[in-house]
């Protein structure tokens, strides 16, 4: 084994660096693809960080007391992946050996609730780094919230590793400026810096100064240079970063990718393949290794390293203790700890009158949100349109930690990252509010959030050409579609005011993954409850609201089109068409009921169909089939008022009724 040490580190030490290198290298090259610069410049850092300062219990990864750890550039899995195993995670050297490979714990970037001690899905550049500021949000509001009298149970830090390719994504700009507005100081990011992206030399593409970026955006910055193995001067700066109480801090940390290898380090060619058998026997063989084996674990490593399971259930066991004596001085507020989520009970009710669902939406978040703590709501600087704002809330500022509402700014990007990052908390829940058409600058974090389960809830306003004057710019017509196609995303559009209430009681009480809420700009009918089912029906997805025996057409109606179906129903009716009328609010719900169910929903034996929706076709062709006929948009919209888009686009009870017809003698 090497018997030269760098600062800061004792040949134990630098024994359990190379360990991690060499699982890296050796998982890479198994799986014959990968990234292997990125852990072996990072080893000696994040081997620092672990043993020394960060506070964790592998043996219960989601204990509330620990540090969060978010390896923001995600390419570097098996950095994080060795880490977890050599510390006593529930991962295993074969789990490592697996890696990248189908059904594996160790797939090739981290994901959220797939391997234990993941604290966010992270590969996607720039997410990680919003997540963490997200989870250094909901610290600050745990700690404000909970902590009385010193407790300090919520008393934690974030930690990111972050790469060039985060600080250059807009994202990660959006929400560090926001981090800093708000001086979250429990996020310590490290800033790989090891200047190689996979097109070369990061001074292609990217040379402004990161440091005075990041002064400007009122984060505490430090700068240590060398090759990121003397962990004396990195050492120093996390224990300054740990003394911050003001700021976000950064510390730029000089590292070379592919450190240690003879023809590789420093270029880009060690970034995202294998370095190759050769080039790994050379590696090793230079170190002290014997280059024929792989895998190789030495003993005294993995017994130095599982140590932090003794540390961390030492520290978890005080936490406890801590929180016992807690309990019985604050019992209320240990019991939310224990039951975060309550069940909605309380909705509003709203007469048959107009209203607009993102009204009805604001109105019953007057109602819900003051006793529901925490649940920390917020808008992308559209407050007095999307109805995001509930009475009596405070803004979450860095002076007023304890307000439960989050002004993002014109960011939206940031806003739906950020919320991803709060809900890992397993405490708190985030809502935030934007225009339908700016999902498109939500879509990444909002497709992560799918795929990780994240409890977010998306609220998203002005849902069509209802919006009218502001043009096609701000009409979404592509998105109701886009937005249903992202897998494990629930979809709710309701129909009228009472259906948008019981759509808070669903999306609060689902706990499995995002929810998305599509709410109208316009006024638009509300259902007579007495005439019609009860607005619990949306529960199931869909439902029928107008039911005629043998119906000769089923007429399906989505949100704020809802109306205009009934009134086609109305008008076939003055001719002896039976029209059933049906509310699909929600595809993904209605596609969980039985068979049965959703036949007497939608009859097989009904050939004849009309869907109308303001947006586009595609997709409702699993409903409507090919004798069915869609009315709906086939192009980008104009400005004018909501009424007139209507007209011209062909989207009225007249045009409904007419295609009633052609689909019926289509049958």
């Amino acid at each position: 084994m090497q018997t030269k040490t760098n600062p800061g580190l004792n040949e134990l030490d630098e024994q359990c660096i190379q360990t991690i290198r060499f699982l890296a290298l050796d998982a890479v090259q198994k799986a014959k693809s990968g990234h292997p610069g990125m852990p072996m410049g990072m080893a000696p850092a994040a081997y620092t960080l672990w043993m020394k300062y960060l506070r964790f219990n592998p043996v219960n990864p989601k204990w509330h007391g620990r540090d969060r750890f978010v390896l923001s550039a995600g390419h570097g899995s098996m950095l994080l992946y060795s880490l977890l195993y050599l510390t006593g995670y529930d991962l295993s050297l074969e789990d490592l050996k697996n890696f990248r490979q189908w059904g594996s714990k160790t797939p090739g970037h981290p994901e959220y609730g797939h391997t234990a001690g993941v604290e966010a899905t992270t590969g996607p550049l720039g997410q990680g780094i919003s997540n963490a500021v997200g989870m250094a949000l909901a610290q600050k509001y745990l700690a404000a919230y909970f902590d009385k009298d010193g407790s300090n149970l919520f008393d934690y830090n974030i930690y990111a590793v972050a790469g060039d390719g985060c600080l250059q994504e807009g994202v990660s700009s959006e929400a560090c400026s926001l981090a800093g507005h708000l001086g979250l100081n429990k996020l310590i990011v490290i800033y790989d810096d090891n200047h190689i992206s996979i097109d070369g030399n990061t001074s292609l593409s990217f040379s402004e100064d990161r440091a005075k970026r990041f002064e400007a955006y009122n984060w505490y910055v430090q700068i240590v240079g060398g090759d990121g193995n003397d962990m004396v001067p990195f050492e120093k700066a996390l224990k300054n970063a740990q003394a911050e109480k003001n700021r976000p801090c950064i510390i730029n940390l000089r590292t070379h990718i592919g450190y240690g290898s003879p023809n590789f380090q420093d270029t880009h060619k060690a970034h995202g393949a294998p370095l190759g058998e050769d080039e790994i026997k050379l590696i090793k063989k230079n170190y002290g290794w014997d280059p024929e084996k792989s895998f190789v674990v030495p003993e005294e490593v993995l017994k130095h390293m599982q140590k932090a399971k003794v540390k961390g259930a030492e520290l978890e066991k005080q936490w406890n203790e801590k929180f016992k004596n807690y309990s019985k001085k604050y019992p209320e507020l240990a019991k939310l700890i224990n039951e975060p989520y309550p069940k909605i009970t309380n909705l509003p009710t709203f007469p048959a009158e107009p209203m607009a669902t993102r009204t009805a939406s604001g109105k019953t978040l007057d109602v819900l949100m003051p006793q529901m703590p925490l649940v920390l709501a917020g808008s992308a600087d559209l407050t007095p349109s999307n109805n995001t704002q509930f009475k009596g809330v405070e803004d979450f500022q860095k002076d007023k930690p304890t307000g439960r509402y989050i002004r993002y700014g014109v960011r939206e990007h940031a806003m739906a990252a950020i919320m991803n990052g709060i809900g890992t908390s397993d405490l708190l829940r985030a809502y935030g509010g934007t225009f339908f058409c700016f999902f498109d600058y939500m879509k990444p974090a909002v497709r992560l959030a799918a795929m990780s389960g994240y409890k977010t809830i998306f609220v998203f306003t002005h849902d069509s050409i209802g919006l009218g004057e502001d043009g096609p710019t701000h009409q979404p017509i592509e998105h109701i579609m886009a937005l249903r196609a992202i897998p494990k995303m629930l979809v709710l559009r309701p129909g009228d005011a009472n259906e948008t209430a019981y759509c808070w009681k669903i999306a609060l009480e689902h706990t499995s993954g995002p929810v998305a809420l599509l709410l109208t700009r316009q006024n638009i009918l509300t259902l007579d409850r007495t005439k019609y089912p009860p607005a619990s029906s949306i529960a199931k997805g869909g439902y029928v609201v107008v039911k005629q025996d043998k119906p000769d057409v089923i007429l399906i109606g989505v949100g704020s089109e809802l109306e205009i179906a009934m009134k086609a129903a109305e008008k076939l009716t003055a001719e002896n068409i039976k029209a059933q009328v049906v509310n699909l609010a929600s595809w993904e719900l209605f596609e969980q009921q039985d068979k049965a169910y959703k036949d007497s929903v939608l009859p097989p034996s009904v050939k004849a169909r009309v869907a109308v929706e303001a947006g586009i076709k595609m997709g409702w062709e699993k409903y409507i089939g090919d004798k069915g006929e869609f009315i709906g948009m086939n192009r980008f919209g104009e400005s004018a008022p909501y009424k007139v888009c209507y007209e011209k686009f062909g989207i009225t009870a007249d045009a409904v009724a007419a295609a009633a017809k052609k689909s019926i003698a289509n049958k």
